[in-house]
């Protein structure tokens, strides 16, 4: 793989204050890489509206209750921050109080682990419209593939919000202020993640750097059994805190119905295009060295030509290699048998793995399609892995999606598998 050199960034200051512009690859965002600190978590937001399924509330927004958010870390550290997103907003909104907690069970924390967060030192923060806030800098013994609750209060009526829906995982929502309140049993659930997007640790020997993975809902979480995180990258997380010695953090950009080149008419939560999301979603995630993108069968889906859907690739390596950062292309998993298959479809699948593979321009490649392909139909998805609609795979898919990496693309000196 080639190897480019990494940018040297400012440093910036630990405040909480560090208001992050959403979608524009600020300043602020390429200081970030270079700081103290790595994305333990992440979800790529989308804009509040209403979903056809699940109890999410983001479409109707919040007045005088509480969202807890339920995540997964990928990395630990002994001090966290947590990152707001009113990254869609069409208006401010008042946070009254946030929290963070390592999970107990269900809505309820462990005691001794809660922690309130502050803003500058205040308790409460604006979150201005189209912007993302970082917490002030908490200690807390936040372990690697933990589980933690972040809670945020909204005293006023906020309209509709920033969110992550369809996460294969429950999270909760109470009426009032129960921000501190560590039982949970006021809790009832929503199937989003709201009003937050990101959760980093403090970079240490251990996890020096995150890895983003840049997707759709086979990236994001689809098939995946519910609250039981087994989605392909966190099936990576697991492989890469095996290895010995110093480590990467995965951070998930999935985005389900999410496609390549553009937004979807079907409905804002499906977000925007990953040409556009990329900025925010990818390059401004804290200690990003590498990203993996695994994007562009929903555009086939609908009809994209292989030309258009490469250079929608070549947008997004050129733009990463710009910042200094490693992308690695994985091919397009097998459809055949899915309802969006056609025959002519199936050229382009062709056409575009093809140049995944053969291109050279990505620094490395996955073959996710030969890691999940029939031994009878290499078309189609491993009778094994297929979920049961021909296009997504289930928990053991996706563990066989994050075993096809080869570490050594994310860690050079690792020639071993894990």
């Amino acid at each position: 793989m080639r190897r480019r050199p990494l940018l040297s960034g400012l440093a910036l200051p630990l405040s909480a204050l560090l208001i992050l512009p959403v979608g524009g690859g600020s300043a602020a965002g390429d200081a970030r890489h270079w700081q103290q600190w790595v994305t333990g978590w992440a979800a790529s937001p989308v804009a509040g509206g209403e979903i056809p399924s699940g109890d999410c509330p983001a479409g109707r927004g919040s007045k005088d209750r509480t969202v807890r958010n339920v995540v997964f870390l990928s990395a630990g550290g002994d001090e966290v921050r947590v990152r707001l997103s009113n990254a869609f907003g069409e208006r401010s909104i008042r946070v009254g109080r946030a929290s963070v907690a390592v999970q107990s069970e269900g809505a309820a924390a462990v005691p001794a682990t809660l922690r309130p967060l502050t803003f500058d030192g205040r308790r409460g923060v604006t979150l201005p419209a189209d912007a993302e806030m970082f917490s002030d800098p908490v200690e807390l013994d936040a372990r690697a593939l933990s589980t933690l609750l972040v809670s945020v209060y909204t005293p006023q009526a906020t309209g509709p919000v920033t969110n992550h829906p369809l996460t294969a995982q429950r999270n909760f929502v109470a009426g009032g202020d129960t921000t501190l309140d560590p039982s949970g049993g006021r809790f009832g659930r929503a199937s989003c993640w709201m009003l937050t997007s990101g959760v980093d640790v403090e970079r240490s020997k251990r996890f020096t750097g995150t890895v983003v993975v840049l997707g759709d809902s086979i990236t994001d979480a689809a098939a995946t059994t519910v609250n039981a995180n087994r989605r392909w990258p966190d099936h990576l997380a697991r492989r890469l805190n095996a290895v010995e010695g110093p480590s990467l953090s995965v951070a998930n950009a999935g985005l389900a119905g999410n496609m390549l080149l553009r937004e979807r008419e079907l409905g804002s939560y499906l977000g925007v295009g990953a040409v556009d999301r990329l900025d925010r979603d990818v390059i401004d995630q804290s200690g990003v060295r590498t990203v993996i993108l695994l994007e562009g069968i929903n555009d086939i889906g609908h009809d994209a030509s292989a030309a258009e859907i490469i250079e929608g690739y070549r947008q997004i390596i050129d733009r990463t290699h710009a910042r200094g950062l490693d992308i690695v292309g994985g091919t397009l998993l097998p459809f055949k048998g899915s309802s969006m298959w056609t025959p002519r479809r199936q050229q382009t699948w062709s056409a575009v793995n093809r140049w995944i593979r053969t291109s050279g321009e990505f620094d490395g490649v996955v073959d996710f399609a030969a890691a999940t392909a029939s031994a009878e139909d290499p078309l189609r998805l491993a009778p094994a892995y297929d979920s049961g609609d021909g296009l997504h795979p289930d928990d053991t898919g996706t563990k066989a999606m994050a075993a096809a990496v080869d570490l050594s693309l994310l860690l050079p000196r690792h020639r071993t598998d894990a």
